[in-house]
């Protein structure tokens, strides 16, 4: 009998039917053993056992019906399920006395018992009897469906997330593509073929790997630093020499776990305010390294920073597109490590541009050699 329909909180409500059945008859069992200790110590006869048997097995029967019942009625309006559930309670109840008290007389015919003092008497202990097991099936159903509820909640809360993530993700693509086939098309029109498939193989390099992982998905600091490298080489053949990336990675931090693809607004940013306005370009330096029990990483360039006229002065983030991007990362942040996360941004005096990002240290499971290169 599929007494609980519902999604269990543990392990032994996994099996649904199995657990109505284990408690169906452990319990039975534990109230025929009750009833019989309970008749031997007041010195019953051992024949006394048989009217108490067949009392449990007429129990046991009538509430495999009642659950039938019951699961019908549970989801109902209040006062429908619990005027239907007190009236079959009290049939069961009086059906239960009447075979009792039935076999109690013709066990003994010579007591000085009548049929309505036995039928009275019965009545009391089955009606305790099927009240304490109603109240144990709406109790177990009700707490399956508090669970259910919780764990639909807790689900749909994860999926938001997810959705959140893989849109704050997918914000990105459009943006760079845009960018990066805009320079394609500006080869191409140039006639400078080689450039433009050279350009092309990255992308598509680039594309690849970020296709290849899930928009939620985590990736080591290593692997992030390698995607990185890949967004520059194409950036490169746009600006040569006008471009100078620079990391400084510490090892230790190098399998340290974050969102994919979460510092390439930062270098993109970079390049279009600090290196595309300036003649001979900008440096752009990332690093990263322990801050305690965090991973500290630093974007940097030396442009020629951004004016108040273009800067929130309640965040530090620019009114312009620059704004998107950071607040994406902020956003992305915020749904991976909660409130364990820091981001800054800095505005030099003489210039300059720093993003500083902080979050736990997490690392992956396998070992992942960093790499440093300027």
């Amino acid at each position: 009998m599929p007494l609980f329909r519902l999604t269990s909180p543990g392990p032994f409500f996994d099996n649904k039917v199995r657990a109505f059945w284990n408690l169906q008859l452990l319990g039975w069992a534990a109230w025929l053993g009750l009833r019989g200790v309970s008749g031997l110590a007041n010195g019953q006869a051992f024949t006394f056992l048989i009217p108490q048997m067949i009392s449990a097995i007429t129990g046991f029967s009538l509430t495999l019906l009642l659950s039938v019942c019951y699961r019908t009625l549970i989801n109902r309006r209040p006062l429908l399920m619990w005027g239907v559930s007190f009236g079959l309670a009290g049939l069961a109840t009086a059906l239960w006395a009447f075979i009792d008290a039935w076999v109690a007389q013709i066990q003994n015919p010579a007591s000085e018992a009548g049929f309505t003092s036995l039928l009275l008497g019965a009545m009391y202990i089955d009606a305790t009897s099927l009240a304490a097991w109603s109240a144990l099936y709406f109790a177990i159903n009700y707490f399956l469906q508090l669970e259910e509820q919780n764990d639909r909640v807790l689900r749909l809360e994860a999926q938001a997330a997810s959705a959140q993530l893989a849109m704050l993700r997918y914000q990105l693509n459009p943006h760079f593509l845009f960018n990066t086939l805009n320079s394609i098309s500006t080869l191409v029109l140039l006639k400078q073929s080689e450039p433009a498939n050279a350009m092309l193989s990255r992308l598509s390099a680039f594309l690849r790997y970020t296709l290849a992982n899930e928009p939620t998905a985590q990736v080591t600091l290593a692997q992030e630093i390698e995607t990185l490298k890949l967004y520059l080489d194409i950036e490169k053949m746009r600006f040569e020499e006008r471009l100078r990336p620079h990391f400084a990675i510490d090892p230790a931090v190098s399998r340290a776990r974050l969102p994919s693809l979460l510092l390439q607004p930062l270098i993109e940013n970079a390049i279009k305010y600090a290196v595309t306005p300036q003649e001979d370009g900008a440096d752009i330096t990332l690093s990263a390294q322990l801050a305690g029990q965090n991973v500290r990483i630093t974007v940097s360039d030396t442009g020629a920073g951004l004016s108040g006229e273009t800067t929130d002065p309640t965040t530090g983030f620019a009114t312009e597109s620059t704004g998107v991007g950071l607040a994406n990362i902020r956003d992305r942040l915020a749904q991976a490590f909660g409130d364990q996360h820091r981001f800054d941004v800095h505005v030099g005096t003489e210039g300059g541009f720093t993003v500083v990002i902080e979050f736990p240290f997490q690392p992956d499971g396998q070992m992942t050699i960093g790499t440093d290169r300027t």
